[in-house]
């Protein structure tokens, strides 16, 4: 960016590089959605980081692209910065656009993308975030018990979907491959075995659980 010109002139300057033939609509749209409208006569060099980044990415989005790239583009930002552009990111996947996002805030990328591409050298895996977590941890389902035994285990590891029970404190922590249509009769078989369960619930692991998991072996 110019620092010494304002926003708005800045994108002008963009726009016409990009051939846009009526750039003022598209520069009010996007100032307007990434909050920086009230100041498009300001001097760039009087915004503060945060305000460049979403100046930068505003400019990107010009010509209408339907490929986006964008690399770090939370990097710095303050927390209400950073939602921001989130929230704007995830307006932009609803109108069909495809986004390659290249960051290090795992969690953003587990909430913002449909896939996730892990490298380390070279591409090691590309996935979704649910495949990712089912391929390396299993679908894990915990049945919170008012009191857990070994007993309540036993009946489960003879159950052919069932890949792993095991009882960790009052909790029975089930493997199993879907847990969607095969919880019904985990329920039945517990119940019958005499288990008081309190409540159900599926265990999550975070994308940086898997990210570790992928480095082990990498």
């Amino acid at each position: 960016m110019y620092d010494n010109l304002s926003a708005e002139y800045n994108l002008r300057i963009f726009a016409s590089l990009y051939e846009v033939r009526d750039p003022g609509g598209p520069i009010e749209k996007y100032l307007r959605m990434l909050g920086l409208w009230e100041r498009r006569f300001d001097e760039v060099a009087t915004f503060s980081k945060g305000m460049k980044q979403k100046l930068a990415i505003a400019r990107a989005l010009l010509h209408e692209p339907r490929i986006l790239f964008l690399d770090e583009p939370t990097a710095a930002l303050d927390p209400e910065a950073a939602h921001l552009v989130r929230e704007f990111i995830t307006e932009l996947r609803k109108q069909g656009r495809t986004i390659f996002l290249c960051t290090h805030n795992l969690d953003e990328a587990d909430r913002l993308c449909d896939r996730i591409a892990v490298y380390k050298a070279r591409l090691l895996v590309v996935d979704t975030p649910e495949r990712l977590r089912s391929q390396i941890f299993g679908r894990q389902v915990v049945f919170h018990l008012r009191e857990a035994s070994e007993a309540f285990a036993l009946p489960l590891r003879g159950l052919s979907f069932v890949q792993e029970a095991k009882v960790i404190d009052n909790k029975l922590l089930v493997v199993v491959d879907d847990p969607d249509a095969r919880n019904p009769e985990i329920i039945r078989a517990l119940v019958n075995a005499g288990a008081d369960i309190r409540f159900v619930g599926e265990l999550r692991h975070s994308l940086e659980d898997v990210y570790f998991q992928l480095m082990k072996y990498a």
